[in-house]
């Protein structure tokens, strides 16, 4: 059995919580600049320009790629050799945040109650913590600040499965179509097919971590990810909902089994700024 320090954790989601938000995943800054150059409207180069230089600024002087440094969803893959000593593995993630979004100076947005008082935590916890245990004697620790311009267009439908695949393209642009500038494109879609109600959700949130460009393994998912890829950009929507030709940068899906007679379907929608790091310890 490997013993893990709760400090040594502390201090790998403080770091991660600073890289994701000052640095731009190379993949994504790759596909920007490589949309800079394929977008047709004038307007529209500009923008992606603009944001391009916005994510080089960050980089350079270690500041937030946006202000809204969002909600921070970890994932962690535990491996069964594994045991968590000094604290609990969940307060020491939330120490780990706490310690990251006050030394990065990051914007605290959490509020305890969403209700009712909507009292800021002021530390930006709790974090999203999801779990989920593997073979092996590491921990792996995915963070993802996710903002609310992109969260509150993001959707969940349960379809039938009759609805099939042209019933899930229905879903993914008209949740799309219906975002428009407000989720500051070009996006990243994040699909989750299968599972259950609170499932797919999880899914399509995940999916935002593969690699633009990294097509699913399984032939059929990726021919569908380069069909709504190109629909999608076929909306007109563009850059910041100004108009062009680059709405997406990227849809990658993620499916698992479902119940014989559910298919639920849901789309995560990142902004351009897809934020997120990693490490395994």
């Amino acid at each position: 059995m490997r013993q893990i320090e709760a400090d040594l954790i502390k201090k790998a989601v403080k770091n991660l919580c600073l890289e994701a938000n000052f640095y731009l995943r190379k993949d994504v800054l790759e596909a920007l600049k490589k949309a800079s150059q394929s977008e047709e409207s004038l307007l529209g180069k500009d923008i992606l320009q603009i944001i391009i230089k916005n994510a080089e600024l960050a980089a350079e002087k270690k500041l937030p790629l946006c202000q809204d440094t969002g909600s921070t969803s970890v994932f962690l893959e535990i491996g069964q050799e594994v045991n968590i000593v000094g604290q609990s593995l969940e307060e020491a993630v939330n120490e780990g945040v706490r310690q990251g979004y006050k030394q990065g100076f990051l914007r605290n947005s959490m509020v305890n109650d969403p209700l009712f008082r909507r009292q800021n935590t002021a530390d930006n916890t709790p974090a999203l913590v999801y779990s989920e245990v593997v073979p092996g004697d590491n921990l792996r620790i995915r963070v993802m600040p996710k903002g609310a311009g992109c969260d509150n267009v993001s959707r969940l439908k349960m379809l039938k499965p009759g609805d099939g695949v042209a019933g899930v393209k229905k879903f993914i642009l008209e949740t799309v179509k219906n975002a428009n500038g407000r989720a500051c494109p070009p996006l990243v879609v994040g699909v989750g097919i299968g599972g259950s109600f609170e499932m797919a959700p999880l899914l399509a949130k995940k999916s935002l971590f593969r690699k633009l460009g990294e097509p699913h393994p399984d032939q059929k998912v990726s021919r569908l990810e380069e069909e709504l890829l190109n629909e999608i950009n076929r909306l007109g929507i563009g850059p910041m909902g100004i108009g062009g030709t680059v709405t997406a940068l990227g849809v990658a899906i993620e499916i698992t089994a479902s119940h014989i007679a559910s298919l639920p379907v849901a789309a995560d929608i990142s902004c351009h700024s897809l934020r997120s790091a990693e490490t395994k310890l």
